[in-house]
């Protein structure tokens, strides 16, 4: 390691979110760029650092920096220099110059004890020298809190946040309660936090770690997809992390409820603790779906309904479409109800549903809105309805503003500016969880329909909650759940072999199909070569695609046939390195011009711009979400920014800082893909968990394909997925407040 002085003579780029920068230093009369996490450091300020020599590929010798000390200057050209960068606004180089003449070594002593003595400089008013002392007191203000914060192992990149989030409130809070830090700050978890209290000193059965504990084991089973915990598994679970007996844990949970932070309730024997903001979403979601229940007066309902069988007349004569009976009953539904949910698995006919509903509603001169949650799912909409289809996202208009300040309503669309639309469809609706659905729901208008389409049978959402399922079960709203398959699809294999497998029925893995394949490999290894083979020769031109569309589905994150391991093997032979292909490693990860990537998190504020082949741009807005794939189109090493391609050629530029956002995508969870569509489908099955390996999670990784699936692994693998209907369980409770308001209302009438 080395130690080297010197001053900041510009920044070449800084990140103010979270301290990463890279920096021109003058040491010794030469430049050094000096790359790192640093504090808020302006041009100008002399700093310590520590760090090593390395040797970049195309910008040569430079300082990676482990440790920053910002140090004041002790002479009275480092003075100058500091108040004439920039720094302090309203001081250029010739004023900067006259306060150093004036004063000398006592500069910085007569700004911070006696600033109204600066207004004996020529050109500096009593009122600016308040303003001069006042920036030079923050910033004094701002590495004396960083420097508090170094004394506790805190980051430069953490010490930022704190700093941005507190003020100089930081030091009663660090002292008192650092455990807010979890609650108030993002990326700050419970076991950061615990980590910091512990180097302050707090006890570790201190009732603010306790408190913080159980609203940390809370947010964790929402990461389950939980809603509420019982009260004696948020006990166990608790009393683990911290490493205390049970009923230490209790007595908080009546004062986290006093405090409106949680919410207790009992459903028979059971004491459900919820978090309070996940309660309040349940609720207000099954308020608002009982408000938008509104069915059609039986005096309007007869000629209605004979509109309707004008429809199927005219469509059957014109088009040839013949509608089956739960199809037609679906529409009827769907007419005279304010909410309609519809189901069905593959080729059951929802696509011709959806048609002959927009059909009919548009025929009455009604508006007509369409959603999904992803961006794949929407264009797969778009395509067979001939109808825009936007993501929900994009429908309820995403606040930048909002998400930037941190707030949780995060769109323009809300119960004060609703959507202005007569029906809205949305389709995909197991990806949906309690959060966005609330979202929904607030933006729609009492006497707006609302159409609900999914797959019951395939994963719930990655969120919290089960909300396609929840209102289902709850009997209070039309279901239709289409069950026939229709001829054209029932030519399908993968059409055919998706209902086996949801009804528990062995599938045939003999290859006599023309659209699912299996091969028997017990060798990993022998698996990777057949994959990429697959990729790179043989599918592409079977299903007419690009290898970049053919997707690797698996079931892990972790293991040999897990994303992490998989995407490194396919990255290395579907885009190996080239002298043409720039490259960058974030931390163990390397990404190369080429590579197929993955948004993981949603972000609001991310800038997205569309640029003519001449580089022009013709469009732009925010917003980029998780699950959105694109591939990296140029890595630039001196402005550290990484462009992402996505679907409808959208451009993001990434900082090298945030690229935490993204991952390599040539092989992706099958979590990840619910509402994808994908030409050709592999999907690696040797061995795994068995409450992963289950008969839901084969289900929806099959439906995925539209012309072909490949298996490769162990026959006896795939038979014991189809056995295993066991799920994790999830514990929400949208169901039970849909009931309790229906109940309420009967007793009313």
């Amino acid at each position: 390691m080395e130690t080297v002085t010197g001053y900041v003579d510009h920044i070449i780029y800084q990140n103010r979110e979270n301290g990463y920068g890279v920096l021109a230093m003058v040491v010794e009369g030469e430049e050094l760029i000096c790359v790192g996490t640093f504090r808020s450091v302006e041009a100008g300020e002399t700093l310590k650092l520590t760090g090593s020599y390395v040797e970049h590929p195309v910008y040569g010798h430079q300082l990676k920096v482990e440790s920053c000390q910002v140090t004041a200057p002790d002479d009275v050209v480092s003075m100058e220099r500091y108040l004439g960068s920039g720094a302090i606004k309203g001081i250029g180089e010739a004023m900067a110059a006259r306060i150093v003449k004036t004063f000398g070594r006592d500069t910085f002593r007569i700004v911070e004890e006696e600033p109204e003595r600066l207004a004996e400089v020529k050109g500096i008013s009593e009122r600016k020298a308040r303003e001069i002392a006042l920036q030079m007191r923050e910033k004094r203000d701002m590495r004396e809190a960083f420097v508090f914060l170094q004394r506790y192992g805190i980051s430069n990149t953490l010490a930022v946040k704190i700093y941005n989030q507190y003020g100089m409130e930081l030091y009663g809070i660090m002292k008192e309660n650092p455990y807010r830090l979890a609650e108030d700050i993002e990326g700050v978890g419970f076991k950061i936090a615990d980590e910091i209290a512990g180097r302050i000193g707090i006890h570790t059965d201190s009732d603010y770690r306790i408190r913080s504990g159980i609203l940390y084991v809370l947010l964790q089973a929402s990461a389950e997809g939980h809603v509420y915990l019982p009260e004696e598994v948020l006990k166990q679970r608790t009393a683990e992390l911290l490493e205390l007996p049970g009923e230490a844990v209790a007595p908080q949970l009546a004062n986290l409820s006093m405090d409106r932070k949680i919410v207790m309730k009992k459903k028979d024997e059971e004491l459900r603790v919820y978090a309070a903001a996940y309660y309040y979403a349940e609720l207000n979601c099954a308020r608002m779906l009982h408000d938008l229940n509104v069915t059609m007066t039986d005096e309007l309902l007869p000629a209605e309904e004979e509109k309707v069988r004008l429809l199927f007349e005219e469509m059957e004569e014109e088009h040839g479409i013949l509608l089956d009976e739960l199809q037609r009953h679906a529409v009827f539904q769907s007419v005279r109800s304010g909410i309609m949910v519809l189901s069905g698995g593959p080729g059951t006919g929802k696509t011709t549903t959806i048609n002959t509903i927009i059909r009919y509603f548009e025929s009455q001169g009604m508006d007509i809105l369409l959603a999904a949650p992803t961006g794949r799912a929407a264009k797969r909409m778009t395509e067979a309805t001939g109808y825009e289809a936007k993501t929900i996202h994009r429908l309820l208009e995403v606040s930048a503003g909002a998400a930037a300040e941190g707030k949780k309503d995060q769109f323009e669309r809300n119960e004060e500016n609703p959507l202005e639309t007569d029906v809205l469809i949305i389709d995909e609706m197991s990806m949906v969880d309690i959060y966005l659905f609330k979202a929904l729901l607030c933006a729609v208008s009492v006497g707006t329909r609302l159409i609900m389409v999914g797959d019951v049978d395939q994963l719930p959402s990655v969120g919290p909650g089960q909300v396609l399922q929840d209102v289902i079960a709850s009997g209070a709203f039309p279901v239709v759940k289409l069950e026939r398959i229709f001829r054209q699809a029932g030519e399908s294999d993968i059409v055919v072999n998706a209902h086996k497998i949801n009804r528990g029925e062995d599938i045939e893995l003999n290859n006599k199909s023309r659209d699912f394949f299996f091969l028997e490999r017990n060798d990993v290894n022998v698996i990777y070569k057949h994959m990429i083979q697959l990729i790179r020769e043989k599918l592409p031109p079977y299903v007419e695609a690009e290898p970049y569309d053919i997707q690797v589905l698996t079931p892990m994150r972790r293991g040999n046939l897990g994303v992490e391991v998989l995407n490194q093997i396919l990255q290395k032979y579907l885009n190996p390195p080239s002298p043409a292909k720039k490259e960058y490693a974030s931390g163990e990860r390397l990404f190369r011009v080429g590579d197929k990537v993955m948004q993981i998190k949603n972000n609001y504020q991310i800038q997205w711009e569309i640029v003519s082949r001449y580089g022009i741009p013709i469009d732009k807005g925010t917003g980029v979400f998780n699950g959105d794939t694109g591939i990296i189109r140029e890595i630039d090493e001196t402005a550290q920014l990484l462009t992402v391609e996505y679907d409808e050629q959208k451009r993001i530029e990434y900082p090298f800082a945030g690229l935490d956002e993204i991952e390599l995508a040539y092989a992706v969870t099958i979590h990840k893909s619910q509402g994808s569509e994908y030409p050709a489908v592999l999907l690696p099955i040797l061995s795994g968990p068995k409450m992963l390996f289950n008969r839901n999670l084969l289900y929806t990784a099959v439906t995925r394909a539209r012309k072909c699936v490949t298996i490769l692994g162990s026959r006896q693998t795939v038979f014991d997925m189809i056995r295993n209907e066991k799920q994790n369980k999830r514990y929400t409770s949208l169901r039970d407040r849909i009931c309790e308001i229906e109940e309420l209302e009967a007793e009313w009438q």
